[in-house]
């Protein structure tokens, strides 16, 4: 699954460079033919906005929230794409200014106040921001575009228009919750997202929220907490990207990196912090694996404990005799990985980014497997009895149970991250195939497919290509497990039509049709395939 291909004409560069939205839906010229079960729309959300007047966005998540759209209805495809109208994207537009500080840009005050005002100004309290520019998902029979903070904003699928900002901390006790929810076959979504806990100390909670209601109440007005998680450090979080969930039961990964509370409250007010000063790395931590029951939702007071890893995504979780296994994208070691996705890094030259990338955590896909009948005279052997893993889990004479690995792939700076599976079947499940992203030192320039159970892989790769994170849709009479098509949006700077919708065979990556457009489109993160 490495890469074959090098960027020295740096055309990745295209990908970070702020697009107008459309005033209406653009035909798309498709070559090949887009199989008739796809009747739906392709949403994705990422960045469009790289800076506002004079002032830049520094950071990758910086970039205010683009939402686009592939429409698909008999055989042809239409795209288009709408700015989320957000508070931060609204008045940043009508200040000509940044206002609200994101993840790695400081808003500075507004020039035009006088020196009290601007004093005072910075002791109101931190004001988070709204922009959801990472994912969209359903709630009910409602679509929220979304980001990692407390507010989740509604829009419309089809026309691309804003219609309610919404609070979470209204409904639940969180601070801030996930890009990344499970939801069940009835439409239940599960969340996770850090809060105060028991003793005036730092926790996480799992969130559950019920499918569409008879009554067409809000289902989120019902949210509930389900289980909560402790914390290794009490004023200190760690950054959570993403869960895992089996039928039974949940899986809280939580790393050495840490958010600093304290300064995340006080710096920030005082001297003009942005997010990314506030992630530390506790060095002598490790990595903790909480397990928790998930109906009724009670937390297994056993400690599991690895070598230290980041890790943003989850592949799948499942359980097995008695053991669940969980298989995620890792960066080994305990530094950010975001400390190297600043805009300045990734829109350097080539020998640039390599030469930053080799700096950087290497990146692993790996299973870690836990056992959930656990007997204090097992000490010191392993206690991992599947037959078809190389992971192993210890006791040691504390109780710790120490966690190795499996390693399923791992190229030098060369990553498989972005991942998807066929989730309708599979989520939760034993299963065989993952799609992914390649990132080439964090260019993501191919899709890749693994087999869990034999390492095989696949690669789809083009010169001067970079797709964004594969799609997995399911063929609606599919028997095996891959039966069915990815779809992923290509930028290919140098093109006459500079960017496509590719429609792949999940079976082995071939070609079956795409639909190019004649206008570029930037880097996305994620997003959902609706029928």
């Amino acid at each position: 699954m490495v890469s074959r291909f090098e960027h020295p004409a740096g055309s990745y560069k295209k990908i970070f460079e702020t697009c107008e939205e459309l005033a209406e839906p653009l035909p798309a010229t498709v070559t090949g033919r887009i199989p008739s079960f796809l009747k739906g729309s392709l949403l994705r959300l990422g960045p469009g906005l790289f800076e506002v007047g004079d002032e830049p966005f520094y950071h990758l998540f910086d970039g205010q929230a683009l939402m686009h759209k592939f429409d698909f209805k008999n055989g042809q495809v239409t795209y288009y794409r709408k700015f989320v109208r957000t508070d931060a994207y609204v008045r940043a537009i009508t200040e000509k200014r940044v206002v609200i500080t994101e993840f790695g840009t400081f808003a500075y005050p507004d020039p035009c106040k006088n020196i009290f005002s601007r004093f005072f100004s910075y002791f109101k309290g931190v004001e988070v921001t709204d922009n959801c520019l990472v994912n969209v998902y359903p709630i009910g029979e409602d679509f929220y575009a979304v980001t990692e903070t407390n507010y989740i904003t509604k829009v419309n699928t089809e026309n691309l228009e804003t219609l309610k900002k919404v609070d979470m901390c209204n409904y639940v006790n969180i601070n801030g919750i996930t890009a990344h929810p499970h939801i069940e076959h009835d439409g239940t979504v599960y969340n996770i997202g850090n809060c105060m806990g028991k003793g005036a100390t730092l926790a996480y909670n799992i969130v559950r929220i019920p499918p569409t209601q008879k009554d067409k109440s809000d289902p989120i007005e019902k949210s509930k907490v389900v289980v909560q998680f402790p914390s290794a450090e009490r004023f200190k979080p760690s950054y959570v990207h993403s869960f895992g969930m089996s039928d039974n039961y949940f899986v809280f990964v939580e790393t050495p990196v840490k958010i600093n509370l304290l300064k995340f409250l006080s710096a920030w007010s005082i001297r003009g912090s942005n997010y990314m000063d506030c992630f530390e790395s506790n060095e002598s931590q490790g990595t903790l694996f909480h397990v928790a029951k998930k109906d009724p939702g009670e937390y297994i007071d056993l400690k599991f404990k690895g070598a230290p890893i980041g890790m943003f995504h989850h592949i799948n979780t499942y359980e097995d005799q008695g053991f669940i296994v969980v298989d995620l994208c890792s960066w080994k070691g305990f530094e950010f990985v975001y400390n190297y996705l600043w805009l300045a890094n990734l829109r350097a030259n080539w020998e640039e980014v390599k030469k930053a990338a080799m700096m950087a955590p290497q990146p692993e896909v790996r299973r870690y497997v836990i056992p959930l009948d656990v007997h204090k005279e097992e000490q010191g052997k392993n206690l991992v009895s599947l037959p078809y893993t190389t992971a192993t889990a210890v006791m040691h004479a504390d109780g710790m149970i120490w966690l190795e690995p499996e390693v399923l792939f791992s190229g030098p700076r060369q990553a498989f991250e972005f991942p998807q599976i066929n989730y309708q079947r599979y989520g939760g499940k034993n299963y065989t195939y993952a799609y992914g992203l390649g990132l080439n030192h964090f260019i993501p320039d191919r899709i890749c497919k693994l087999n869990v159970k034999t390492k095989e892989t696949w690669v789809w790769q083009e010169p001067e290509s970079y797709p964004s994170e594969p799609l997995f849709v399911q063929t609606p009479d599919g028997v095996d497990e891959d039966d069915g098509v990815l779809l992923t949006i290509v930028a290919a700077p140098g093109s006459q039509r500079p960017a496509y919708m590719l429609i792949l065979n999940a079976k082995d990556l071939s070609e079956i049709a795409r639909a190019e457009v004649e206008c570029s489109i930037p880097v996305t993160f994620h997003g959902m395939y609706k029928q």
